[in-house]
């Protein structure tokens, strides 16, 4: 029997009363394993009550004891992480190994946000004018949302809620209903670290849910993870109803292939960088761009021969290169892009859709697909797949593949072979994609550097964690000051503006 789910609420795990509930799958076996709530307005409505309460509490912790708090979470996510990252995989279908990455690449932005006393240092300028100061101040906004993807329960989680916690605002977490059990445990850990209750919270929920939090006038600040077409709506509704929001979408992230690369090596980063969590990761390559012909049928060959050898099978078992997709309508959602692109007039080196996965007939499993003579022309091209689809555009020169990721609606990450550092440097600069590789697959900047796209791929004028999430979930307020004395002319002319004279 499916087990019931809970909201998480001022500390607590408090169940859902909406009476609505969406289905949790194991993509494993097609089993429903648990019943999510959906929140209604007005469960969401109190859940931001108690947040807003609880705020003015934990806006008063001097920022070091905020960061010890941090402390705490790290070492008891490292404590549980076993047990974490078989619970996101169980619900996700990312193998067991994928899962700890997923986690620990969100640690990594908590362990950042460690550094909240400096963050937060502001601006002091002495003697501005005779006699006068100025000083500026960060301090939170209040209660801040995240509304949080499917394909990273714990990463994105983390990305959001970290740097907004440090920065001393409440946070309510909205995961995806799909697997939301890793975000509720979270949730518990920040409790036993010290968090005070109300700090951290987790709604779940539908487009009720979003609605309520993006309407209501003490939420300051949203972030979003997802589609771009969500993305654009969430950015839109939140800012106008006054809120600041980071907003990231869709992406179809180009590897070009230079003919002085190392083809051995750039073939295993793409087999990985393609078909690593069966390419459900925004960050995902799924167009390599061979220059010349011979490059493009050396490297066409090598990932055949590589793409052959994985292995697809349950998220649990040892040696699985990549598991299962994380719903049926994924796997239709995929197959029938294959479709199109053979319809289009693709050529499928290695079809997917035909691969037989031991014990996965009633998951939720498709194989690994390669695509070559895809043309940008292709709706296969132009749409983001989000599945194990690897696509060869093939280019006939280096502007040709320049041009491609630059005019593409997404703009997203995007990676370069080659050992030519020249080629690199003027690729990167002149490039149009918010994250650039060079021989690197996935350009995910390190926690203390920014993560954000361009173009379609973003709405918003900040990014993800570094410097710019202390920005967006800090307010600054600058003060000019000055004491009787120190030089203050008497008889000043008080009805002009003031200058720094």
């Amino acid at each position: 029997m499916a087990r019931e789910l809970t909201h998480f609420v001022g500390g607590k795990n408090v169940a859902g009363t909406s009476g609505k509930f969406g289905d949790v799958y194991d993509p494993n076996t097609g089993v429903v394993q648990a019943k999510v709530p959906l929140a209604s307005k007005s469960e969401v409505e109190a859940v931001i009550a108690n947040a807003a309460e609880a705020q003015l509490e934990w806006a008063k912790w001097n920022p070091q004891k905020r960061a010890r708090v941090l402390m705490k979470f790290v070492a008891l996510v490292n404590d549980n992480v076993e047990e974490l990252a078989a619970l996101l995989s169980s619900e996700h279908g990312k193998t067991v190994p994928d899962a700890k990455g997923d986690i620990q690449r969100g640690i990594e932005v908590i362990e950042f946000a460690i550094g909240i006393p400096h963050l937060l240092k502001g601006e002091y300028t002495e003697s501005a004018g005779t006699g006068i100061d100025v000083y500026s101040m960060r301090q939170p906004l209040g209660v801040v949302a995240g509304i949080t993807p499917f394909n990273f329960p714990a990463m994105i989680p983390l990305w959001k809620a970290g740097p907004a916690l440090a920065c001393g605002n409440a946070f309510i977490l909205k995961p995806s209903e799909r697997d939301p059990s890793v975000p509720l445990r979270l949730a518990e850990l920040f409790l036993e670290a010290g968090l005070p209750a109300g700090v951290f919270n987790v709604v779940n929920g539908d487009k009720e849910a979003v609605d309520a939090l993006l309407h209501d006038p003490r939420v300051k600040a949203v972030g979003f993870v997802g589609s771009t077409p969500i993305a654009q709506y969430i950015y839109e509704t939140a800012t106008a109803n006054g809120k600041r929001a980071q907003c990231f979408g869709g992406a179809k992230n180009h590897a070009i292939v230079m003919p002085d690369a190392d083809l051995d090596d750039t073939a295993d980063q793409l087999i990985g960088a393609g078909y690593g969590s069966a390419g459900q990761r925004c960050m995902a390559i799924s167009v390599a761009v061979p220059v010349g012909k011979d490059t493009a049928d050396r490297l066409v060959a090598k990932l055949t021969e590589r793409v052959h050898k994985l292995n697809v099978g349950k998220s649990d078992e040892k040696g699985v290169d990549f598991g299962p997709l994380v719903s049926a309508e994924a796997v239709k959602r995929v197959n029938d892009y294959v479709q199109i692109a053979i319809d289009e007039g693709a050529t499928v080196v290695v079809d997917g859709r035909a691969q037989k996965i031991d014990g996965g007939d009633e998951g939720f499993f498709t194989g690994a697909t390669l695509l070559d003579d895809v043309t940008k022309d292709m709706k296969v091209y132009k749409e983001e797949i989000f599945g194990p689809v690897l696509q060869i555009v093939r280019a006939h020169d280096f502007e040709e593949a320049l041009a491609l990721p630059t005019d593409h609606e997404y703009g997203n990450g995007v990676a370069i072979f080659t050992r030519d550092g020249d080629t690199a440097r003027d690729f990167a600069t002149r490039v149009q994609v918010g994250m650039v590789g060079i021989n690197v697959p996935i350009p995910v900047p390190i926690a203390y550097h920014t993560f954000g796209g361009w173009k379609a791929s973003g709405f918003g004028d900040l990014n993800q964690h570094g410097p710019d999430s202390i920005r967006f979930y800090t307010k600054t307020k600058t003060v000019t000051q000055r004491w009787p004395g120190g030089g203050i002319k008497e008889n000043a002319d008080h009805f002009v503006i003031p200058t720094m004279d």
